[in-house]
């Protein structure tokens, strides 16, 4: 019944808001395929162009088993610490809003760049999956020297993150052809990283900025169905008010329970961002959603508009639907401002420019 409601509820927003065509599937990217090894998809045989000049299967030829080599590390590193996995994929969406798809995340500070995106409060202490990029990049520079980007590397480790957490319904093929950047800036990732603090417009700006729509915002949210989360990035903002915040007042209290009302680096507790299935890629982020028990003012965002609204029913009550448009929005998001060619380099070590 309390889906039917819902659907009935979905209907209705679309006839006033027109925000199911909105919603459509005209992505123009590879849709999940049944693939083969876990329920990953092979690359296609011949080169599919792709947005920026980026191919699925481009290292087919240069080599051949490069997703391969990723997919097994990064699926080992998951098995063990699905939190790795949830870092893994905010690690894509980091590096992409800033610089471009150019592995600029991963630089460590050096003698003339003291600073670097790593170091910037978005990112530090909270980013994780260093090491797990460090293990692809080793084990691929000793079967194919100096051949795979360590941008390419993020981004199959984001994508094959995605399809472990998932049980293989996140399932998709990545174009690749990145070359790696040779800037990166703390300061970027503080102009260019949307806050949890962000209303419905400044997020909708922020993401407008990097060429991805409503749609995608809605869509890729959905990533915080995994993943845990610093308690100073919702106490600070007042989540936790109970005058002021629309959050269920049972999770209000169990997260004051958890987290000091005034968070210091010395004590920021973390807490899993879906309270249902915190180790599990799914739709339950929009069940949460609907039931307020989220943790940011981000998520709560969603339900400030008939568009995103509507979005958000769909996600959260027909089946699939999320899964399919994700995969598609992953892809997107890594075609971002991507350098290929001779604009960039393949570093030979993903922390230092060659």
């Amino acid at each position: 019944m309390a889906r039917l409601a819902a659907l009935t509820f979905l209907a209705l927003l679309c006839s006033v808001t027109t925000c199911c065509h909105a919603e459509g599937y005209g992505y123009g990217y590879p849709s999940p395929g049944s693939g083969s090894g876990g329920g990953y998809p092979s690359p296609t045989p011949t080169p599919t162009p792709s947005g920026a000049g980026l191919a699925v299967g481009f290292y087919d030829h240069a080599c051949p088993n490069a997703e391969a080599i990723v997919r097994g590390v990064v699926k080992n590193a998951v098995q063990q610490n699905p939190g790795v996995g949830a870092g893994l994929i905010r690690m894509l969406f980091h590096d992409c809003f800033v610089q471009g798809c150019d592995a600029s995340v991963l630089l460590d500070p050096t003698a003339a760049n003291a600073q670097p995106e790593k170091l910037s409060p978005p990112n530090n202490p909270s980013l994780r999956g260093f090491e797990v990029i460090d293990a692809a990049k080793a084990a691929l520079e000793a079967a194919c020297p100096s051949t795979v980007s360590c941008a390419d590397i993020v981004a199959f480790a984001g994508r094959d993150a995605s399809a472990v957490l998932s049980g293989g319904r996140v399932n998709f093929a990545m174009p690749a052809g990145r070359r790696d950047g040779r800037v990166s800036n703390a300061n970027d990732a503080l102009n260019f990283l949307p806050p949890p603090s962000f209303n419905l417009s400044e997020l909708t700006a922020s993401f407008a900025a990097k060429g991805l729509d409503v749609g995608d915002l809605v869509v890729l949210s959905g990533a915080h169905t995994v993943g845990r989360s610093h308690c100073s990035s919702f106490v600070n903002d007042g989540r936790l008010n109970s005058s002021t915040s629309d959050m269920n007042p049972g999770l209000a209290a169990q997260l004051r329970a958890r987290c000091p009302a005034s968070p210091t680096a010395a004590n920021d507790p973390t807490v899993a961002q879906d309270v249902v299935t915190p180790v599990r890629l799914d739709n339950q982020y929009y069940k949460n959603v609907l039931s307020r028990n989220v943790l940011f003012t981000s998520d709560a965002a969603l339900l400030k508009s008939g568009q995103t609204a509507a979005a958000v029913l769909l996600n959260a009550f027909v089946p699939g639907v999320w899964e399919q448009k994700f995969a598609a929005a992953m892809v997107k998001m890594a075609s971002i401002e991507v350098k290929t060619g001779a604009n960039g380099e393949v570093r030979t070590n993903c922390r230092a420019v060659n």
